[in-house]
């Protein structure tokens, strides 16, 4: 009797064992069709990534101040540092006072040749008045001779201060050149942020010399975020440049943004360059730059952050629909009609916003 139980108590316990690894395989089996990608979409792993940008000097100075602090975001033509310019000024004081000595010179100059002017003006009414007289008997010829002499001489000095004129411009043109050149070098000593973007590495701090090139901050280029991915040849080679794609990230799932490839390698990855067999040629992946829309970027700024793994997938058969759980999460920026848009999949929000970035 009791060895019956135990047999029924058994069989009881390995049918349950069996329903449950049914269910569960059966609960597995309808995720992965849940997430299913249908043919003519490619996927692949990947990360969200932004360019860096570098805010260098261009010459050896010391740093005065630095304005922003790691993690701060900055705006296209913020003033980020202050390097010290005190060597600069003194150049350019003496610059500009080499251009004051120059004008100077060709204010005597011009003064010159009005003079010489008046020299020549005078000596041609003084020729043509001899002239008349020794016509009428009243003068000899000795005079006329003395009065062409002197045209001439005023005529040859008045060609020599307009040479000397040139002279005294191109002083003038050489010394402001000096001015504006030292003037660039201190606009050059002011370093702003080129881009939209955040503080990533703070490099430097007020009183350090900076070498020429030398690294003050290292920031994350906002306006250019993307995703890269990997796939197959027979997936890459039929992709277009602006072919629509989708991203996804793993802390949140059910969410997708917008994207587009923007870039597809004309060389492969991880295999040798000289490829002899079908199977090798089937190892082949490329590189595929998916690009997240600048406006889609701008609206959520704040939530960027760069270094999330994720998911990016990408039509290569531009007719295919995208599957529902794609569409039904994605995020677009917010328009007039829709102010509370929710944030993008592709740039959630953290305390970290630069995590990862290259």
């Amino acid at each position: 009797m009791a060895n019956s139980f135990l047999k029924s108590n058994k069989i009881l316990i390995l049918v349950l064992v069996v329903v449950a690894a049914g269910a569960f395989f059966g609960w597995k089996y309808l995720q992965s069709r849940k997430y299913a990608v249908p043919n003519g979409i490619a996927s692949g792993n990947g990360r969200i990534e932004a360019k860096l940008v570098d805010a260098t000097a261009k010459e050896p100075l010391r740093v005065k101040d630095i304005l922003v602090d790691e993690g701060d975001l900055v705006q296209p033509g913020q003033v980020l540092v202050h390097l010290d310019t005190v060597t600069l000024d003194a150049q350019l004081a003496e610059a500009k006072a080499n251009v004051a000595a120059a004008q100077e010179q060709l204010a005597v100059v011009n003064a010159g040749i009005s003079k010489r002017m008046s020299e020549v003006a005078l000596a041609k009414i003084e020729l043509d008045r001899s002239q008349k007289m020794l016509a009428d008997r009243a003068s000899s010829q000795r005079e006329v001779d003395v009065r062409q002499t002197t045209v001439e001489t005023t005529t040859a000095t008045l060609a020599e201060e307009r040479a000397r004129l040139q002279t005294a411009q191109q002083q003038v043109a050489v010394a402001e050149a000096n001015v504006a050149t030292v003037q660039s070098r201190i606009n050059d000593a002011t370093l702003v942020s080129p881009v939209l973007g955040r503080v990533l590495y703070r490099l430097a701090e007020p009183g350090e010399v900076l070498g020429p090139g030398g690294k003050a901050l290292t920031l994350v280029n906002l306006n250019d975020v993307y995703m890269e991915i990997f796939l197959p040849a027979g997936e890459a080679a039929p992709l277009k440049v602006g072919s629509e794609a989708r991203l996804t990230v793993d802390n949140q799932p059910g969410r997708s943004a917008p994207a587009f490839v923007s870039f597809v390698s004309p060389e492969a990855q991880f295999t040798p360059k000289q490829v002899e067999t079908k199977s090798e040629r089937e190892k082949l992946m490329f590189r595929v730059k998916l690009q997240v829309p600048k406006s889609l970027v701008q609206n959520f700024i704040e939530s960027i952050k760069t270094g999330v793994r994720g998911v990016g997938y990408v039509k290569v058969n531009p007719n295919v629909a995208w599957p529902e759980w794609l569409e039904k999460g994605l995020v677009t920026a917010p328009t007039a009609e829709a102010p509370n848009a929710t944030t993008p999949a592709a740039v959630p929000a953290a305390a970290d916003s630069t995590a990862g970035a290259r």
